[in-house]
């Protein structure tokens, strides 16, 4: 049992997969202050100029505790889109074609046993003739 565990950790897969980790990560919080500080105000420029951003209060009485706010929504879908592509682009992709260019021709397939037969039975019958 710690034997396999050994060898995954030695592989090389937990190291790559940690610093994907870090890397995408640290890429993510980029991502969401470049949405943060341009993406909002332009999508909170589309709200009325008397609200707080894009969205609208529940109750009217407390509109900051009940404000519903899109533009918050729409910054995390960018933040995840932007994010995804870019790890797709940068790490998938690439790896992907390594892998597609590194993986080993396939063997083929064995004869199937009629045509081996009859193959030695040709052969013999050649070997008779002469």
């Amino acid at each position: 049992m710690l034997t396999g565990f050994k060898d995954f950790i030695l592989r090389g897969n937990v190291i790559e997969l940690a610093v994907a980790v870090v890397v995408g990560s640290a890429f993510q919080k980029v991502v969401d202050s470049f949405v943060s500080a341009l993406m909002t105000p332009i999508i909170n420029a589309a709200g009325a100029p008397q609200s707080t951003g894009l969205g609208f209060s529940l109750r009217p009485d407390n509109p900051e505790a009940t404000f519903i706010n899109f533009s918050t929504m729409i910054n995390a879908f960018v933040v995840f889109i932007i994010t995804a592509a870019v790890v797709y682009f940068i790490f998938v992709l690439p790896m992907n074609k390594i892998n597609e260019r590194t993986k080993a021709a396939p063997e083929p397939e064995p004869d199937p046993e009629d045509v081996v037969l009859l193959r030695e039975i040709r052969d013999e019958l050649k070997a008779r003739k002469n």
